[in-house]
């Protein structure tokens, strides 16, 4: 009987099943993972952009501040956010921030129109060209137009040969939403009839943009101050005031009145009686213009141009925290001792500052006999026993377009956070727009000094140096081989 002998797979066999199973086994895993990332993208795709997008730019551009969510989580009625664009041509970051806007609040729905499909549908709001990528905020019976060119700003620079841009999409929003669900709109009177400056234009489109209603008013007409007003500005007097008109001022801040004061020294001097308001808060003017000697607290070599100290406020506070200087030019000085009411000195020179008794005909920095030691107060804020309030700069011209474009937007920020701060607080208020440009670095003196030591000097020849120590090395080195 033959026995039957067993037959075993040859190796070449049993390594190509393994190999088989081995990659069945890889193709299924594959086709597990790959279902699982297509299940996990799909998830995500329909999670809102706000959730899935993080902000990484230098000035958070794709981000919303504390402010805007503020105002949209207090919102109790229905807000239409329209979005006037052509398919494909949607601005990527007016986008993100329309769908942050929607995800902040149900009562927030934002539509597109798309105007080849609307035709008439802009007209309804606005009689302007209407752009791609324009806004249209509606709640009920109040809306507000934003055009693209308000949502991307250009300001030509000082040298009139380029442009900034800025991008003001979250500034422009939020205060129309705050414009539509506000039946009323505080009021400022800005004073005439003494040689007043007019407004600056960044300043008088922020005042606007806050929704703050701009009204005129000459206290030699009236008999009394509107009872409607929110606040007074006094803006870069040239002339003094009347004694009677001082009484109205001053009756008025002793009822709870606010007053916003920017007042320098003029070519005649002083403003006695305008400055006169102060004394009965222990506040008086110094005659003359402020000088730093300490060129730490004076930009554009020119001691004049002051960068005062900042005193920490609820005006001063988003100045110090993001490391903003504010630019003061031609300041006249003020002393406080306190006799009535809280006084708080927002702004202040230095010790080494004085003040030129000479004043715009001043010929040399240097300190003569007549002027006067310092320190001096720059801006002053007065508490009365009342609940009435007044601000004070004591330099007419440094919320100028020019200045303001110095101190990077400081300057203006200063002068919208001291009217906030008198009107009463307004989330929407003060919202910064977004550079995309770079801004201007405002630095004092010695800092600039600095920088040319160290450029021109101490670096070139540190390189230098190193650059010696290096070839004497390598001919030692040459040296000891021979």
């Amino acid at each position: 009987m033959e026995k039957k002998k067993r037959s075993f797979p040859k190796p070449a066999e049993n390594g190509s099943r393994q190999a088989l199973r081995g990659g069945a086994y890889s193709l299924a895993s594959a086709a597990v993972v790959l279902a699982i990332l297509v299940v996990v993208n799909l998830f995500v795709s329909m999670l809102p952009a706000s959730d899935t997008k993080f902000d990484i730019s230098a000035s958070k551009l794709y981000s919303i501040t504390s402010n805007t969510k503020v105002v949209v989580n207090n919102l109790d009625q229905d807000v239409n956010i329209y979005w006037i664009v052509q398919a494909g041509e949607e601005d990527e970051v007016l986008e993100t921030l329309l769908s942050k806007y929607d995800s902040l609040s149900d009562h927030i729905s934002v539509v597109k129109r798309n105007p080849d499909v609307y035709p008439t549908f802009a007209q309804q709001y606005t009689d302007e060209t209407v752009q791609n990528n324009s806004l249209v905020v509606e709640c009920g019976e109040r809306n507000r137009y934003i055009g693209y060119d308000d949502i991307y700003v250009q300001d030509t620079n000082l040298y009139g040969y380029s442009y900034a841009t800025a991008f003001d999409g979250e500034g422009a929003i939020t205060s129309a939403i705050d414009y539509v669900t506000t039946e009323e709109l505080p009021v400022l009177y800005t004073l005439e009839g003494h040689g007043e400056a007019e407004l600056p234009s960044t300043f008088r489109d922020q005042i606007e943009k806050d929704n703050i209603q701009i009204q005129t008013l000459s206290l030699l007409k009236v008999d009394q101050i509107p009872q409607d007003a929110a606040c007074l500005l006094l803006y870069g007097p040239q002339s003094d005031l009347s004694e009677e008109e001082i009484r109205m001022l001053s009756d008025y801040v002793e009822d709870g009145g606010k007053l916003l004061v920017l007042a320098g020294p003029t070519e005649d001097g002083t403003l006695e009686n305008l400055y006169s308001l102060l004394r009965p808060y222990g506040v008086a003017p110094v005659d003359g213009v402020v000088v730093e000697a300490d060129r730490e607290h004076y930009a554009l070599q020119t001691p004049y141009m002051l960068l005062p100290d900042l005193t920490s406020d609820p005006i001063t506070d988003s100045l110090l925290e993001e490391h903003y200087y504010a630019l003061l030019p031609v300041a006249q000085g003020m002393t406080v001792a306190e006799t009535g009411g809280t006084v708080t000195t927002l702004l202040s020179t230095s010790d080494t500052a004085f003040s030129k008794a000479a004043g715009y005909a001043l010929s040399t920095y240097d300190k003569e006999e007549g002027d006067t030691d310092g320190p001096f107060a720059l801006a002053v804020k007065i508490d009365d026993a009342s609940g009435g309030q007044i601000v004070w700069f004591s330099s007419s011209a440094f919320l100028e377009d020019m200045y303001n474009a110095f101190s990077s937007g400081a300057n203006c920020d200063l002068g919208m956070n001291a009217l906030s701060s008198l009107i009463g607080e307004s989330e929407a208020m003060a919202i910064r727009s977004k550079s995309l440009n770079y801004n201007y670095l405002t630095i004092s003196n010695s800092q600039a000094s600095l920088l040319k030591v160290l450029m021109i000097g101490l670096f070139p020849l540190a390189y230098l140096g190193i650059g010696v120590c290096v070839v004497l090395r390598r001919r030692r080195l040459q040296n000891e081989k021979v």
